[in-house]
């Protein structure tokens, strides 16, 4: 019997998290935090995901989505606790974004567009 590796299991059940989210994004036009917390929940209850492992996978697959097409990617090297550096590839243009900027217009917005399971 082939057991998969553990890395093996991520990518796939993010893969079904990604299917999943691809599938029913039409269905939450308007409320994507619905659609994120159905994604963890089918990773839990059709796949027996572990919850906390289907939050991290969900979004994961959630920032490839909305990313799709985009140059610009994360440095994960060069950013630290309070800086993430954005990097653009094609034109080689690099950009310091404080983390207090993010949560201040993502997390701390009046939308409050968190994605994030909720209960």
């Amino acid at each position: 019997m082939n057991i998969p590796s553990e890395t093996e299991y991520r990518d796939s059940m993010q893969a079904a998290a990604m299917a999943f989210l691809q599938r029913h994004q039409g269905e939450y036009l308007g409320n994507e935090q619905l659609l994120f917390t159905r994604a963890v929940s089918h990773l839990q209850h059709a796949l027996d995901v572990p919850l906390y492992m289907a939050e991290n996978l969900v979004g994961l697959a959630y920032g490839e989505l909305r990313s799709q097409g985009l140059r610009l990617q994360l440095d994960v090297a060069s950013s630290s606790s309070h800086t993430a550096m954005i990097t653009d590839p094609g034109s080689g243009m690099t950009f310091a974004v404080p983390v207090a900027l993010i949560v201040q217009h993502l997390i701390e917005s009046p939308a409050r567009r968190r994605l994030r399971a909720v209960s």
